[in-house]
């Protein structure tokens, strides 16, 4: 396995206390103005959430309250903090095989039907696998991805594939570029994977992965609101993994979004989300094919 050295940007912050409880009428405020930017729809069970992330801005701002916080949203200088707000609520801890029954669903399904056979019927010998995985985080996912499809297509020559990777935090979605991970996020990786798709961090980056370039090469990122006008795709996609982000979304976003993504989707692709999440009661033209897994027949 190949070495590398890089700083893992690990650091001890500084210990402060914290600022007073967020009013009422300021979590109003946050909620309001994260809904009217990214729609995502904050409840009143994520007051302790808010709390917690946007701790961080005031230490990081120097700012004693979350009402001093809320007037530099305001001013004219804290227009770009809109997106550090964004970040903060938006990131999501997530790990290598997260859900892994939908990675399965993919090698053992969804790649044989569009590559190999399907009901007795040859399917393609060459082309792109495309895949869209629209709510990227830290990277966690696509890179999954992208190591089940290597293995698979390896050997055969006539095939290519390639992740588009997407995210609202312009923040995760630059860690997730990096593809540098620590090793409790890669625990249910293979062995062997380990060995052939990463390369070891050594020095003060010991314990650290980085995924190899032949693999990351496979991969783009862009900065998306998935509820943006348009989006900035040429071709439709295989399969698009939109998973643990319509959680956050009330009815109507969700039916809007899953009505957005549905043209992207190539007939007889996918369309796959997360398992705490739902397209029952909302109008839409997929297909359910297990809980969690929607295609577009």
């Amino acid at each position: 396995m190949s070495v590398f050295s890089f700083s893992s940007g690990n650091s001890s912050e500084k210990s402060l206390s914290g600022p007073a409880p967020i009013t009422a009428s300021e979590y109003e405020f946050i909620r309001q103005t994260v809904y009217e930017h990214s729609r995502i729809n904050l409840g009143p069970s994520k007051k302790e959430l808010v709390m917690a992330r946007l701790s961080k801005r005031l230490r990081a701002l120097n700012l004693a309250s979350y009402a001093e916080y809320i007037s530099f949203i305001k001013s004219a200088a804290g227009r770009e903090e809109m997106t550090n707000l964004i970040d903060s609520i938006s990131t999501n801890h997530t790990y290598f095989f997260r859900e892994p029954q939908h990675f399965d669903f993919l090698s053992q399904v969804i790649l044989p039907q569009f590559c190999e056979q399907d009901n007795g019927r040859h399917g393609n010998t060459s082309g792109t696998f495309k895949v869209w995985s629209a709510a990227t985080s830290s990277g966690e996912e696509p890179y999954t991805i992208s190591l089940i499809l290597d293995d698979y297509f390896t050997g055969r020559k006539n095939w290519n594939w390639n992740i588009f990777c997407t995210d609202i935090s312009t923040r995760v979605l630059a860690k997730a570029q990096e593809g540098i991970f620590s090793k409790d996020r890669l625990g249910p990786v293979r062995p062997d994977w380990l060995v052939r798709y990463f390369d070891r961090g050594v020095g003060e980056s010991e314990g650290f992965f980085r995924v190899k370039a032949n693999l990351r090469r496979n991969l783009s990122f862009k900065a998306l609101n998935l509820l943006a006008p348009s989006y900035p795709f040429r071709d439709s996609f295989q399969v698009v993994f939109c998973r643990n982000v319509m959680i956050y979304f009330d009815r109507e976003t969700q039916e809007e979004l899953v009505n957005k993504i549905y043209p992207l989707v190539q007939p007889g692709g996918y369309l796959i989300i997360g398992h705490a999440e739902s397209l029952t009661n909302i109008k839409h033209p997929f297909k359910l094919v297990k809980p969690s897994i929607y295609r577009k027949v």
